[in-house]
């Protein structure tokens, strides 16, 4: 089946359901057995993926969105838990021990870096941040103890493509792990496991929920070893997505491949309006053919989504403010993925120490949500005006 027909179709089976199409919210902890023999079969057997033992290690809801997410990337298998940070402690901490050293991208995710330089840590794990830009050039940097690369493709705030290819390779080579982040590009728009990477980290608070109303990650995996790694580690930790927050995400991953669509057809318009303001210094938006990664991003994905940045030409912070307490349509705000348009002031240097940025004026984020792009476009234009 094509990536479109698997969001609609797999993991569903309304004969089981009693002819309704969604699987229903199965709450609950306690699991029964009518025999001894039937609960010590279950108990020895693979425990996510054989009949239920405990509403902890697995719901019905949990099992149908693991397999949909592991179709679209091509894995062995997947993991849901509470949140995407939680998907990305686990991909790190379950793979790492005392005395390891990780390899960290220098743009990635804030609170992903306060993991690392926090409870990595206290854990006896040491990292290194690298510039996004280095590719295979990765392996300069390896240690004796290097037990894992992290990579965020694109990056955070100013949207790097790495060379997801390049990198794994090395890694592969010299056996250590290799994590991405994939969380702008859902799996129809990016795959990185057939790019040769161990794990796969998605925030699906994001896209695949689409609404702004869960919080949710996944960790897919390239081999049910792997696998086994992080499932255990989440067990262990007790953080199992709800059941609920799994019914929801499914319901909002049906319409994927819709929503994406909408969200790259208005951000491209967005984005190609944005360079023509004078206002403007730069667009970060690698589908654009100027952006300086757009060639990798030609060469991994399939299509963008909704997220970027712009650089403003220099300007007071009193006029930024002035532009974004007016908005009418973008509001501020963290996240996105949602149906809403965003916009918040950021400031890479606050998170960085392996790359520099360098750039005269402000840096906003923005999100394009699913409202018409005439609409975001007047709201933008009235919001220059009182920058000015």
């Amino acid at each position: 089946m094509h990536i479109e027909t698997d969001l609609v179709h797999f993991g569903r089976d309304a004969e089981k359901q009693f002819g309704f199409v969604n699987t229903p919210a199965y709450r609950g902890s306690t699991v029964v057995h009518r025999t001894l023999a039937s609960l010590e079969a279950a108990m020895l057997a693979h425990p996510h993926s054989s009949d239920f033992i405990y509403g902890l290690l697995g719901t019905p809801n949990s099992r149908e969105l693991e397999g949909l997410l592991a179709q679209l990337d091509g894995g062995a298998g997947a993991v849901v838990v509470q949140s995407g940070l939680a998907a990305v402690h686990i991909a790190l901490a379950a793979n790492l021990s005392h005395g390891d050293h990780v390899l960290m991208v220098d743009t990635t995710y804030g609170p992903t870096r306060r993991i690392c330089d926090a409870v990595l840590t206290r854990m006896g794990v040491s990292t290194t941040y690298y510039n996004p830009s280095i590719g295979a050039d990765i392996a300069a940097h390896f240690q004796p103890n290097t037990k894992l690369i992290y990579m965020e493709s694109p990056g955070s705030l100013t949207f790097e493509v790495q060379d997801v290819r390049a990198i794994s390779e090395v890694a592969r080579a010299r056996g250590v792990l290799s994590v991405v982040d994939s969380t702008w590009a859902p799996a129809l728009y990016c795959k990185p496991l057939a790019l040769g990477v161990d794990y796969v980290v998605r925030a699906l608070t994001k896209y695949e929920g689409g609404s702004s109303d869960l919080l949710l990650g996944a960790v897919i995996a390239r081999t049910p070893e792997l696998l086994r790694t992080v499932k255990l580690y989440a067990d262990d930790l007790g953080s199992l997505a709800h059941p609920e927050d799994c019914v929801l995400c499914l319901r909002g991953m049906r319409s994927l491949a819709v929503r994406l669509q909408h969200h790259a057809t208005s951000t491209m318009t967005v984005a190609r309006w944005l360079q023509s303001r004078a206002e403007v210094v730069r667009v970060f938006y690698p589908a654009l053919e100027t952006d300086s990664s757009h060639a990798l991003w030609k060469r991994d994905f399939t299509g963008a989504t909704g997220l970027f940045s712009v650089e403003l030409r220099p300007t007071s912070r009193e006029g930024v403010a002035r532009m974004l307490d007016g908005m009418r349509y973008f509001r501020m705000g963290y996240s996105w993925g949602g149906y809403e348009s965003l916009m918040i002031l950021a400031d890479p240097n606050r998170v960085r120490t392996a790359s520099d940025w360098r750039a005269d004026g402000p840096l906003l984020r923005l999100h394009i949500g699913l409202e018409h792009t005439d609409d975001l476009i007047e709201d933008l234009s009235n919001g220059f005006a009182r920058l000015a």
